[in-house]
């Protein structure tokens, strides 16, 4: 399971209840690592926030090819489903089946589901939409703060409230990949967008007319001697170049930083990635 159907869904809660009541806890200085779930779970309570606003909820996060959904009782979470946008209704009345005590839907969505898809919940739950209006951790110093994505946003205010009082990098290699870096004085700067691995396969097959759509794979080299092993080093050789290109003007700039590495394809690139800074604990959930 990667760390993003953790991450959002959990951060989703954790912006609620920063909403209504908390008490900051402070933490250690952590030097920069790559983040898995067991892991991020395990910190959450040390690093977060002791939350005294307690109940059942469901968190939901719309992503661009798949919905996260958590179930949460006080800091402990109970299961996680990942479905498909057409599963919503099924998958939702299923959850509240199993848990009758849920009072509190969260949501968040980046996704083309909006908020009207929910209405078939009004009169059962409690809903609290994300939006760029509700309270983050960050003042977002973006020039266009309302093009910033709610997802970016989300994971931006989990890398604060985790890793408190440092510069963090969140890179999210998912559907695309986005780079958000937040500094140490909780200031949201901004970072970048590029295709994801995907992307980029299914780019190279549909521009082009004959080169094949082929499963991301790890290439042999960096020479590939065949036109699938070409397309293998183009792709994933140059995303991993990308990533270690970025660090570098980051690592430039800025003495010491938190490294987060999300998404669905973060446990793929994770031991590829030849920069020190990431220290390699694959701690799968």
């Amino acid at each position: 399971m990667d760390f993003q159907s953790i991450a959002l869904p959990s951060e989703l809660r954790y912006l609620l209840q920063f909403k209504v009541y908390y008490f900051p806890i402070a933490g250690a200085n952590i030097d920069a690592f790559l983040v898995y779930p067991k892991h991020f779970l395990k910190k959450m309570k040390s690093y977060i926030w002791t939350i005294k606003y307690l109940l059942m909820i469901l968190t939901i996060d719309v992503g661009n090819t798949r919905i996260k959904s958590a179930v949460f009782e006080n800091d402990k979470l109970l299961e996680l489903f990942i479905f498909s946008n057409a599963e919503l209704r099924k998958i939702i009345f299923k959850i509240l089946n199993k848990y009758p005590k849920i009072k509190v839907l969260v949501v968040a969505s980046v996704g083309n589901v909006s908020i009207e898809a929910f209405s078939f919940l009004e009169n059962k739950v409690k809903m609290e939409w994300i939006t760029h209006d509700s309270p983050f951790p960050f003042e977002n110093k973006y020039e266009t703060p309302a093009t910033l994505g709610i997802d970016r946003m989300i994971l931006s205010a989990g890398a604060v409230l985790q890793f408190p009082n440092q510069n963090r990098l969140v890179i999210d290699v998912g559907t695309c990949i986005t780079y958000d870096f937040i500094n140490d004085q909780n200031q949201y700067i901004g970072g970048a967008i590029s295709l994801g691995l995907g992307l980029r396969y299914t780019a190279l097959h549909n521009y082009t007319a004959k080169l094949p759509l082929l499963e991301m794979k790890y290439p042999d080299g960096y020479i590939g001697n065949t036109t699938e092993e070409s397309l293998h080093s183009g792709v994933v050789n140059g995303l991993l170049f990308e990533i270690e290109g970025f660090l570098g003007d980051y690592e430039a700039d800025y003495s010491k930083f938190t490294i987060i590495l999300t998404g669905g394809d973060a446990v793929f690139l994770a031991k590829r990635l030849k920069n020190t800074i990431f220290a390699l604990s694959l701690i799968h959930i």
